[in-house]
Order: C-alpha cells, then structure tokens, then sequence
C-alpha cells in the first residue's frame, strides 16, 4: 500500500489542527553558523500523527512515501513490533499480521523485538530484530537478525542471523546498512541491559558478524548520569520497586557520506564518538587496533538517535531539550528547531526532499519510568524541519 507523501503529510497537519497541536513553520536557521543562546531555534512542522498500539521509537521512510514505524517489544503486552502508517495515521502490521506474532519456536520466521529499520539505496528495507520478545533476558536462540523486506511484494526476502556477535545481555538497537560498489556491510549498535555495549559489524556478502568494542569506554553506559525529559530525571521506577538509574550503551549510530566513518553514542552518555568502519569488518585487525582507532568528538548532549547528511553534518537528537542540532565537521554544533512536542526525540530520517523526519517516541512516560503508570499520549507525533542538504546515503 503505498502512501503518496503529499497525502500523508497533509492529513498529519489536518489532525494536528484539530487537536489544537498545529503551529505555523518557520524558517530553520542556516547551516554553517554557531547557535546563539540568545536567538530561538527554529520551528518544526508536525508530519503526521501514528496511532500505534505501543511506543514506536522506530522511523523509516521510503523514496516513494510509504512510512514504517518500529515498537519494540519493551514487554510481551505488545501487539506488533513494525508498522505501517496509513494515510488516515492507523499502524497496520508490516509486513504482515503473523509475520508480527512472536513464536520463540520458530525465531527466523517471526518479528520478536524489532526497535529500528532503515532502506539501502535500492529503497529496499532492512529491519533489525533484537530477539527480546519480552523485552529483556537474554535473546531467543535464533532470535536475533536482520530481515530483508521486498517492497514490491511486501514480503521477507532474506534473514540475516547475527546470533554469532550477541551475548546473554545484549540488546541491540540501532542499525545502517551500507551497500554500494565493492561494500555490502550493516553496522549495529549493542546497547546492552547493563552497562556493557558494543558495536556489530555485519559482511552481508558472507554472512560473518563481528562483535567490536565491547567494554570500550565509547560503548559503555556512562557512570553517574542522569537523563532529564520533560523537566523529569529519567529512572526505573517498577511499580512496588526502589528507584534505579536508567542504563543504556552504544545507541544512537550514524554513517559518513562516504561510509568510510561510523558515528555513535551510548543512550548514557554526553559524547559523541567515530571509528573508521573498514576496521570494524577487517579480519586482521585486532580489538585493540580497531580501540586505538576511535576517535572522541567531544560533548553533545544527550542523545537518542543520530544521522548525516551530504556535508557529513551528524544530526543529534537532543532529548534533554525536546530539540534537534546538528554537528558540523569542524566541530561546532548548532541546534536547528525545537519543539514541546518533541517528547523523547528518538529516529531520524532525511527524505530525497531535504526533509528531516523525527519521531516522538514518549519512551520517558513508559509505565517502568513511572511506578506502573503508563503516562503515554498517543498518537504519537512525527515531526519534520527542512534543511539545506541530501541524505547521506
């Protein structure tokens, strides 16, 4: 079913109106220049509204319009794991309704915990399955992938195991996938149910996983950090249970033009990291040659997902301030439009337009934050900027 943009862009702002949410667009401020603390970020459009049954952190848009939503299964409450938008904002089970229910007897062939999904340059879809279909424990054995979507057909076209780069903690969470001349590569980020992260290098020609940087301070959940959203610090809050910090490493991850550098960043954590992505697949580098290679950025607040663009600008989600900035190559970092309504920026996506889509994910009013309470609003709002460059990819 495809979606025609215009059409589902323009029943977003339709919705919006009559939920009192729209607001005019303003221009966003020029790239190339230092945010002034005195001047306000621009203004940011609402997309459109998803009526998803669960949270959905997930966003993946492809060139023709059609709109996908990931929901990971924080629980075995929830009813689908990957979505698409209707034109009238229903979330309709992608890339169908049984391929949605987890069967842990049968983990190739079901959707487990699916927390993102991205499109390779051939708009093909490639979603990234956890294998966490009650949220946290260790994966399903055979649970943990990658699945290859036919557009066309709207049917799995291929399953990628990554079982051999996982651990009994892992939970895996972010995703691109990289596939151009002489490179067919995915890279994942391992955000871990601890403090232990690390990044997955995937060789989609041979299958082989790599399991790179665990234990490295650049994919370790940062010590003695606390997430503020909404005005609210962020902590576990089980109904009946003491307080606990919250716990995330590497998550957000983001590709160079060229795809010769990896960007990343754990959930907990206020910097910004890059390593080159050849020597995350090189069969002779060593995970110390690979550690010595990655490069510390500097603080950028706290993020969720990041993404580039042409200019190799890293696009950051700042949750902390319900707004979206972006890092130039030399450093400076300018916040670009910010928005009340942008609870827990969470995916980015840049269409062929030069429109970057964000989601509101709400992950911070979830009931484990608030004593049981699910404080959630949906629907759940995507929000969009223009901007002045391609998508990297």
């Amino acid at each position: 079913m495809a979606l025609a943009r215009r059409d589902v862009i323009a029943h977003g702002l339709t919705a919006a109106a009559a939920l009192g949410l729209a607001r005019p667009a303003e221009a966003a401020p020029a790239g190339g220049t230092q945010a002034a603390t005195s001047r306000s970020a621009g203004a940011m459009e609402l997309a459109l509204l998803a009526h998803a049954p669960s949270t959905p952190t997930g966003l993946a848009i492809s060139r023709s319009g059609r709109v996908f939503v990931m929901m990971p299964r924080f629980d075995a409450k929830v009813p689908i794991t990957v979505g698409e938008v209707a034109r009238d904002g229903s979330v309709l089970p992608y890339p169908s309704e049984p391929a949605n229910r987890p069967d842990p007897t049968n983990p190739q062939t079901s959707l487990l915990h699916v927390p993102n999904g991205v499109f390779d340059r051939d708009d093909t879809l490639w979603l990234l399955d956890a294998g966490l279909p009650e949220g946290k424990g260790p994966p399903v054995p055979g649970g943990a992938k990658l699945v290859q979507v036919d557009l066309a057909e709207n049917r799995i076209r291929r399953i990628v195991p990554l079982e051999s780069g996982i651990t009994p903690s892992s939970s895996l969470n972010d995703l691109r996938v990289d596939i151009r001349e002489g490179r067919a590569a995915a890279y994942i980020t391992d955000q871990g149910q601890g403090e232990e992260g690390a990044i997955l290098a995937v060789d989609l020609r041979s299958g082989r996983v790599v399991r790179r940087l665990q234990g490295h301070a650049s994919t370790r959940s940062q010590k003695n950090l606390v997430k503020f959203v909404e005005h609210q610090p962020v902590m576990l809050r089980p109904e009946g249970g003491p307080e606990k910090p919250v716990q995330g490493g590497a998550n957000g991850i983001a590709l160079s033009p060229d795809g010769r550098r990896l960007y990343y960043a754990p959930l907990i954590g206020r910097r910004l990291y890059a390593v080159d992505a050849a020597s995350l697949l090189d069969p002779d580098a060593t995970d110390a040659e690979v550690a010595a290679g990655v490069e510390d950025l500097g603080e950028k607040g706290m993020t969720g997902g990041l993404t580039t663009d042409a200019e190799d600008r890293v696009y950051l989600t700042l949750q902390e301030q319900n707004a979206v900035a972006r890092r130039h190559p030399d450093g400076r970092i300018e916040v670009i439009a910010s928005d009340e309504r942008l609870i827990w920026a969470d995916t980015f996506w840049i269409t062929p337009d030069r429109w970057l889509y964000v989601s509101a994910a709400q992950v911070n009013r979830r009931p484990e934050y608030n004593g049981g309470a699910d404080l959630q609003k949906p629907p759940y709002a995507i929000l969009r900027v223009r901007i002045d460059a391609d998508p990297a990819g």
